[in-house]
């Protein structure tokens, strides 16, 4: 193994990993396999980047910097020489967040001097200058991720955040370096290290930006970012020669299908108003939940009853609904019943009913939903849509996944995702 991915929650691990299997045009990637926790067993041969994905996201910090160190030495084990820790692109980690401390963490274990932390996507409109994050033509702490229910966003400036997050120093390198090429960043980063290790925030506005980062990083032992990170890291290695290059090809799943979503993003309750345009749609209440008068018996039912329309079950809603019900239930109590509720859905779908094409939405949710089914490892496929990969578990009866983050993927894609599962290209 090459390169191993810590990511911290399932549906980033999912986005990085398709980023690793597809490369750079042309090229091609890393035969990629996602797995899920720290497996217990060592890798196959032929796998090239491997990617961990941990529940770690909202963790209190003293809990994913074990779980994250555990991970980094499985993949040490495998012979990887450059560990990546993979977070979400919007950052998603409050003052108390776990990000710092889990860089810190790394970052010693590793005896890395320079850590990059980058947590770019341009293609999903996440960008980062001077040190600052934005959300298409927003700040981060303006774009609606102030409002998030577990990790409400309230300061832009991701040098600010680490500050108070991480022991680590933060330093920064401005988007004017950055593109002034691959060479001049790797002498920026040489020159910038001494006997103190650094967090080194470095901005990139498009995907050539993080092309750019990606090459100059090839003899970093440590990286951090969003997936955008990872675009030029196959590329390293293949020039190397130490790698061929691959294009992944995907199973083509025709049979029944499911569709659970956790997720209260703007983009995913407008893809299920999309949806349930023409296809059937249950929404759960929370009081319903709480009050137990719902089980996985009920959406099991449901979703084999309307297989002729591609059945979806959600308990996303309007942020303000969401934070009434928090504050009527708490938080932890909601998270945990619907955990348990789409986990054990899930199991039944497809362990007893047979489903044979998933598509998840929401971070959580895809954590719930993977941990419940214990699928141990996952093929990576073709992209469904940017940062959303088509999945594949072997088994006795193959499974296909697609696992969304919640402001991921085109007004229609759960529907999309179905078809691509299946093998249809529209």
């Amino acid at each position: 193994m090459l390169i191993g991915v810590i990511a911290d929650d399932f549906t980033g691990a999912s986005d990085i990993a398709v980023t690793l299997s597809k490369g750079l045009e042309g090229e091609g990637g890393l035969r990629t396999t996602q797995y899920l926790g720290v497996p217990q067993q060592p890798a196959e041969e032929q796998v090239e980047a491997g990617v961990i994905a941990l529940k770690s996201r909202s963790l209190p910090a003293q809990e994913a910097v074990q779980q994250s160190l555990a991970a980094c030495e499985w993949l040490l084990q495998q012979g990887c020489a450059q560990i990546v820790f993979k977070y979400c692109s919007t950052f998603d980690s409050t003052d108390a967040g776990n990000i710092g401390p889990v860089l810190d963490a790394l970052a010693q274990r590793l005896a890395a001097r320079n850590v990059i932390v980058c947590p770019a996507f341009p293609a999903m409109g996440r960008t980062l200058y001077q040190g600052n994050l934005f959300v298409h033509d927003r700040p981060l702490n303006e774009s609606g991720m102030e409002h998030h229910p577990l990790t409400p966003m309230k300061d832009a400036d991701i040098r600010r955040l680490l500050s108070r997050q991480a022991k680590t120093r933060v330093s920064h390198i401005g988007w004017q370096q950055v593109v002034q090429g691959s060479e001049t960043l790797r002498e920026i980063l040489q020159d910038q290290t001494d006997e103190e290790t650094q967090l080194v925030v470095v901005d990139a506005l498009s995907d050539h930006d993080l092309t750019l980062i990606g090459i100059a990083a090839a003899d970093e032992k440590l990286i951090s970012g969003g997936s955008g990170i990872a675009l030029a890291l196959p590329h390293n290695f293949i020039s190397a020669r130490k790698a061929q290059g691959n294009n992944s090809e995907f199973p083509a799943i025709k049979g029944s299908s499911a569709i659970l979503v956790g997720s209260c993003s703007g983009a995913t309750r407008g893809q299920i108003e999309e949806h349930q345009k023409q296809h059937a749609v249950l929404a759960i209440e929370i009081e319903d939940v709480m009050a137990e008068r719902i089980d996985a018996d009920d959406l099991v039912d449901f979703i084999l009853t309307h297989q002729d329309r591609c059945p979806l079950i959600y308990s996303s809603g309007d942020p303000a609904v969401v934070k009434q019900a928090q504050q009527q239930f708490g938080q932890h109590n909601i998270s945990q019943r619907l955990d348990r509720l789409f986990g054990d859905t899930a199991r039944k779908l497809v362990l007893e009913a047979g489903i044979q094409r998933l598509v998840v939405g929401g971070g959580e949710t895809s954590g719930a939903v993977v941990s419940a089914l214990n699928l141990g490892s996952l093929q990576v496929g073709s992209e469904i849509d940017p940062g959303v990969p088509a999945l594949f578990a072997q088994g006795e009866r193959p499974l296909a996944l697609a696992l969304k983050s919640g402001n991921f993927g085109r007004r229609d894609f759960f529907s999309h995702a179905l078809n691509v599962l299946a093998g249809s290209t529209h």
